[in-house]
């Protein structure tokens, strides 16, 4: 399945139908009043976010959206029928912009939440509204009102309770494939993830979390060096980062670079990230030439204030120990939708 996260679509909302002029025609009844029917309202173009899809796959290669026109009226005062209302489908996380001023226009984070795209026209209304004791003969009717028409941007920023963050070839990969039913490519070169990849994970008896392997980043990645801002933003939804840092590469003069390297870039992207619970996966353990060099490093990152756990997410070495300290830093955080809320 293709990965895309940024579309801008055309939607247009249904016509109203017109009304009806429309006159009595009965038999012994020579001059019958007026009974054309209103038309029918104009369906509506609505979005709802859905957990069934992960990615704007289906608004690729389709651009136009149109919901159904509204009936006419009829004579014997038959108002038309509304045309039904057209429900687009985007994943849970669908950001709704306008596309010439940025503004954010709606913000879909739970299954079924809704938003109004477009409004449907008013249908008109039939001769048989005009009547007065004046005007016992109206031969005219409304028009219906054509439906709202709109252009509009769609961004995903995937929703993840913890995102994988690191340089590239660090074991992110093999760090989701390990602990949940994942399977992203994995290889021994840089960049191998070139999209995010999404894993549940479930850790005895704490609630089951959703885990993101978020693309490697480099030095001007907020600038979009490497694969860029594109999946730093999927960052903003997550509730615990798990810095991956690989050991292998590690300069044990500098242990700390890869770290402030990788903050430095989420920092510049979005200052709020600097306030996110952090967790630090030492990768790669197997690595490292000695128990000293391999304390040494440790005990720098430890200085951090972070919670630190040495892994081997090759041989699966730590991997219990660093879920139980995930489900530790979730238990103490709130998911951003709770906290809009309060």
């Amino acid at each position: 399945m293709r990965f895309v996260d940024e579309v801008t679509i055309h939607v247009q909302a249904g016509e109203g139908g017109r009304g009806c002029v429309s006159f009595r025609r009965e038999k012994y009844v020579p001059r019958g009043g007026p009974d054309g029917g209103d038309g029918g309202r104009g369906g509506d173009v609505l979005l709802e976010a859905t957990d069934r899809k992960q990615t704007l796959l289906d608004f690729r290669y389709r651009h136009l959206f149109k919901a159904p026109n509204g009936a006419h009226g009829r004579g014997k005062n038959q108002h038309g029928r509304g045309g039904e209302d057209l429900v687009l489908e985007v994943p849970v996380g669908t950001l709704v912009k306008d596309p010439e001023t940025g503004e954010v226009l709606a913000d879909l984070t739970r299954p079924g939440d809704r938003w109004q795209a477009a409004h449907g026209g008013r249908g008109g209304q039939g001769n048989a509204r005009f009547a007065t004791a004046t005007r016992q003969v109206p031969r005219f009717a409304q028009e219906g009102q054509p439906g709202e028409s709109r252009e509009l941007r769609l961004e995903l920023k995937l929703l993840a309770d913890v995102g994988l963050v690191g340089l590239p070839n660090a074991g992110k990969s093999t760090l989701i494939s390990a602990v949940s039913a994942a399977r992203p490519k994995i290889a021994d070169y840089p960049f191998t993830t070139l999209i995010p990849n999404l894993g549940v994970v479930a850790y005895k008896d704490a609630p089951p979390f959703v885990m993101a392997d978020i693309p490697g980043l480099i030095t001007g990645a907020h600038t979009g060096a490497g694969l860029g801002t594109r999946f730093l933003k999927h960052i903003e939804r997550t509730r615990v980062l798990v810095h991956v840092v690989d050991l292998g590469s590690v300069n044990p003069g500098a242990p700390l670079e890869p770290y402030h390297q990788i903050e430095h870039e989420l920092r510049q992207h979005n200052p709020e990230l600097a306030f996110k619970a952090r967790i630090i996966a030492l990768n790669k353990i197997d690595l490292v030439v000695s128990p000293e060099v391999l304390e040494s490093i440790t005990a720098a990152y430890r200085g951090l204030g972070h919670a630190i756990v040495r892994i081997s997410a090759l041989h699966r070495d730590g991997l219990e120990e660093l879920l139980q300290q995930i489900t530790v830093v979730l238990a103490k955080t709130v998911p951003d939708s709770e906290a809009d809320e309060t």
